[in-house]
């Protein structure tokens, strides 16, 4: 048997935080208390004073980017990523290629997940205008959800046709995640930049291209939609003040129908930073404004935003280097997530308290997710250590992602991770991370 004792950490669980032990033995926490004795001098004793023990994080949303695009990244490289970041269970994206929107495809995934992941997986499942066939076959109780691009993101995975969408709301019992922008709106938008730029317009116009009004019709129509159905929404990625008026706090996580999701790069950087990082911060939906930024933070606070997530979507640097028409969307961000959401700890701007809520227990909550999410006896030794007072840079040779660039790089952190445990496995120590696959396939209490 294998077991780990982790000693004199300040714990961090629903809301408190207290100093004791953990007790890890295989797969699992077994005890947790104010002092705990070794049973066996084989066990391996971390003494983590001072630093905070909290639950791995779950990351609802994240593009790894196989099969098919594998130049950018991968399910083995992005999970490495992930672990070194205190991420030990992910939710991968539909729009890798081919794109997942039939069974069989989703099951390729899978075993590839199996195979090659250094952390906990699922998958969403892809809706399009002609596969609600394939919908109807996807078992809730195995995989994370459905996802529906409502925005032209990612080219034909865009479902337009209304009825459709009203068809699928109706008829799945799976929950179903949105990419939020109106197409109609950006098409105009672009098209009015285009005539004055061309292909090479300026980034600093991104966020008014796909804008606030883009971003706030396509997700109140969604809304409207699930309140119409009874269906079970989850609106990724929100980046505007406007939309926050859509989302209620006044009811609790495990009663809400329709639930949101902030991402770390629309709580860190504004409109104000496309001038010096240009399309390394063109995300879609945009980065938006100062103001923007605030009203995600206060509503992330009051309880109006569920979850926070990554959406980390790496590109190589020649791709991100191309005109603004062509220069794809999306950045790395798995890596250094937890620990910008430190950063903002040390700036009074959250809890450690609430970055646990929002990254572990409600991911966890909302998905139903089955003994992951929280430090709790019986549950699954995800875990993580993080030194709040150890500072670090990001740099070219610290950083892991495929494509080998973040747009934090420079940026000095005020905390590091220095343990991650993916089901009672020490996958990754102060830099390093260890080659052990200990990653297993979600499952769901649906």
């Amino acid at each position: 048997m294998k077991s780990v004792l982790i000693k004199n950490a300040k714990i961090v669980n629903e809301g408190t935080i207290f100093e004791g032990d953990v007790l890890i033995e295989n797969e699992f926490i077994v005890e947790i208390a104010e002092t705990i004795s070794a049973k066996s001098s084989a066990t391996k004793i971390i003494n983590a004073e001072g630093n905070y023990l909290i639950p791995g994080m779950i990351d609802d949303q994240v593009h790894f980017r196989e099969p098919g695009l594998t130049h950018k990244g991968d399910i083995a490289s992005e999970s490495r990523a992930a672990v070194a970041g205190g991420i030990t269970s992910f939710i991968e994206m539909p729009n890798t290629n081919p794109q997942t929107v039939t069974v069989e495809l989703l099951e390729e995934k899978f075993a590839i997940a199996a195979e090659n992941s250094m952390a906990n997986y699922s998958f969403m499942f892809g809706g399009t205008n002609d596969n609600l066939e394939e919908i109807l076959k996807v078992d809730p109780k195995t995989v994370a959800g459905l996802k529906l691009f409502l925005g032209s993101s990612t080219g034909n995975m865009l479902v337009d046709n209304e009825q459709v969408l009203e068809k699928i709301f109706s008829s799945t019992p799976l929950l179903i995640s949105v990419h939020c922008e109106d197409e109609e709106t950006i098409k105009n938008n672009l098209a009015k930049y285009k005539e004055e730029y061309g292909d090479d317009i300026p980034m600093k116009f991104h966020h008014l291209i796909r804008s606030e009004e883009a971003c706030y019709i396509s997700s109140s129509k969604a809304i409207e939609l699930a309140k119409k159905t009874g269906a079970r929404l989850h609106v990724f990625h929100l980046s505007t003040a406007k939309e926050m008026s859509l989302f209620t706090n006044k009811i609790p996580l495990e009663e809400k129908k329709i639930t949101a999701e902030v991402c770390i790069h629309h709580l860190w950087f504004t409109n104000e930073d496309y001038d010096k990082k240009g399309t390394l911060i063109k995300w879609n939906p945009a980065v938006k404004t100062q103001a923007d930024k605030d009203a995600l933070w206060e509503a992330l606070n009051d309880g109006r935003i569920d979850v926070i997530a990554t959406d980390h979507a790496p590109h190589t640097l020649e791709e991100k280097k191309n005109p603004y028409t062509s220069a794809p969307s999306g950045g790395p961000l798995v890596q250094h997530a937890v620990v910008a959401l430190f950063e903002a700890f040390h700036q009074g701007k959250i809890s450690v308290e609430k970055i646990v809520e929002k990254m572990a227990h409600n991911p966890a909550k909302l998905f139903k997710i089955e003994k992951r999410g929280f430090i709790k006896e019986g549950y699954y030794a995800d875990v993580v250590i993080v030194d709040a007072g150890l500072p670090w840079s990001v740099k070219k040779e610290n950083i892991l992602y495929k494509c080998g660039w973040s747009p934090f790089e420079g940026f000095t952190f005020k905390s590091r991770i220095t343990h991650t445990f993916v089901n009672g496995e020490m996958v990754y120590n102060n830099f390093k991370v260890k080659d052990i696959r200990a990653g297993k396939r979600l499952t769901f209490d649906r």
